[in-house]
């Protein structure tokens, strides 16, 4: 098993390996060099990245909303006294 295949098979434990691995996918898609089998799964891989970083991208997302909610109610009380 190559390093390749290895890594496939590791879910990534952040956004920026999720988002590498999935561009290292659509270049070897791109490249047309493998079967359909071969490509198939490679495509399946890359839409189950792509679902990873959404949902990583939505959670940094609704954190940030959170934080500047929080933000917001402390200058409210803030300016309240």
């Amino acid at each position: 098993m190559t390093d390749e295949d290895q890594s496939q098979n590791e879910q990534p434990t952040s956004f920026e390996d999720a988002f590498t691995r999935l561009e290292t996918v659509v270049r070897r898609l791109e490249s047309g060099q493998m079967s359909l089998d071969q490509s198939t799964a490679l495509f399946e891989e890359g839409m189950q990245l792509a679902k990873t970083c959404t949902e990583m991208l939505n959670g940094a997302e609704l954190k940030i909303q959170r934080l500047q909610k929080g933000l917001v109610e402390q200058l409210n009380l803030v300016a309240d006294d």
